[in-house]
């Protein structure tokens, strides 16, 4: 198979969906020697912040000398994006020789996309040699196919009602599922988290003698800024180059994690792993201004806890706009009511729209919800064509796209084609 032929075999995996368990990803990793037992892993799973995290996580660690692999998903506009070595996308030519080397495993034991690129992912690593590898789980935690790895140390970002059909209705459910990933005799590290998910993750880590360290007890939240208290040292977090408040939680977590893990050497990593984090990982999508003037801001956030980080960071600036508009688009599987709720005041004009995902709310279904609520919204069927247009006008005018990740990723995709 060349590159599309293996492309197009490893995304028609996706007509297997989701199907969460550790038996099938296990034999599958056991056909492959287990090359995650030669990694050392920090696993990270959450309902918000997991790819800013790992990100921060890569960072520091990139610049304090190590070489790191970087397991997300899912990606923006190109495949590669969600296996990378210091910064570098894994190369066309290992997609082509693993997806050849598994066509016979893959047409008899049928494993999903997910699964099958988890083991790319620990085979590159392992090949690679790298010196640590950080694992952002896919869907959950206990039954994602990321849970085989024994990590150093486990991180929890967040955690709010999601994929409740699959998790559990109630965020005590939803912190059990995620907090399985932390491990017996191993570290675990939790964000600012509601009374009761962290005391779900305080009994679990107890359970397996894991020691906690909890994010509340070291980080004092000033009106711009977030103090880390590490020992006798404090760390201030003015800023980062991923934009909102929100992320310099997000650093200290981060921060918080790296120096309890690991043996580390300078404190200037630090400062230069957050300061180089966009370009030592790739990440996007998190407040990405992509066009200055008329402002055109791109942002994952895809749940309720998400879309309110966005908000509180967005009403800083809404009023240097005499026109606000949303362009948003969701999975079927979220609150889009609470959402579109959050909007109302926000935005003079919502515009909904789809994207192609087998998981996606159709634009029908968004505005049957949003006419329930009260909620006045405009149909976009191409979002691209609509931004080319916005982009063309004058004024103090402000377009947020707003919603799944692969809905960013594929007008994203499309405007980078239109542009060449």
């Amino acid at each position: 198979m060349n590159l599309e032929e293996s492309l197009q075999k490893l995304f028609s995996l996706h007509q297997f969906g989701i199907k969460l368990g550790l038996e099938k990803p296990k034999q599958l990793f056991n056909h492959l020697s287990n090359p995650q037992n030669n990694l050392k892993c920090f696993h990270i799973a959450g309902s918000n912040a997991k790819g800013s995290v790992s990100s921060f996580i890569t960072s520091i660690l990139m610049e304090e000398g190590y070489k790191v692999g970087l397991y997300t998903s899912p990606h923006y506009v190109k495949f590669n994006e969600r296996i990378r070595v210091n910064g570098q996308m894994i190369a066309d030519e290992y997609i082509m020789s693993f997806m050849n080397e598994l066509n016979e495993y893959i047409n008899i034991n049928e494993p999903t996309f997910f699964e099958l690129t988890t083991a790319m992912a620990f085979k590159y690593f392992a090949e690679q040699k790298v010196d640590f590898a950080v694992i952002e789980t896919g869907l959950g935690g206990r039954l994602d196919a990321t849970n085989v790895i024994d990590p150093i140390a486990s991180v929890i970002t967040t955690i709010s009602l999601e994929h409740t059909n699959i998790l559990g209705d109630t965020l005590k459910q939803i912190a059990y599922e995620k907090g399985e990933i932390i491990k017996r005799g191993r570290k675990s590290f939790i964000g600012l988290l509601t009374a009761e998910a962290q005391n779900v993750l305080i009994n679990k880590a107890n359970s397996v003698n894991s020691e906690l360290y909890n994010l509340r007890e070291v980080l004092q939240i000033n009106k711009d800024s977030v103090t880390l208290i590490e020992g006798s040292k404090k760390i201030n977090l003015y800023s980062t180059p991923l934009i909102g408040n929100y992320q310099l939680k997000n650093a200290a977590l981060a921060i918080h994690t790296v120096i309890n893990s690991i043996s580390f050497k300078s404190y200037r990593s630090i400062y230069s792993g957050i300061l180089n984090v966009i370009k030592n990982t790739g990440i996007q999508g998190r407040y990405e201004i992509f066009n200055e003037n008329p402002k055109i801001i791109l942002d994952s956030s895809h749940n309720e806890e998400g879309i309110n980080n966005f908000i509180s960071e967005f009403k800083n600036e809404k009023d240097n706009y005499n026109n606000r508009e949303v362009i948003f688009g969701v999975m079927k599987d979220k609150d889009i009511k609470k959402m579109l709720l959050q909007f109302d005041n926000i935005f003079d004009k919502i515009n909904i729209t789809t994207f192609e995902y087998e998981r996606a709310a159709t634009i029908e279904q968004i505005k049957d919800i949003a006419d329930s609520i009260g909620v006045k919204v405009n149909l976009i069927p191409d979002p691209v064509e609509y931004i080319l247009r916005f982009k063309t006008e004058t004024g103090k005018k402000c377009l947020v796209v707003l919603g799944s990740i692969y809905l960013l990723g594929q007008i994203k995709s499309k405007l980078m084609n239109k542009n060449a």
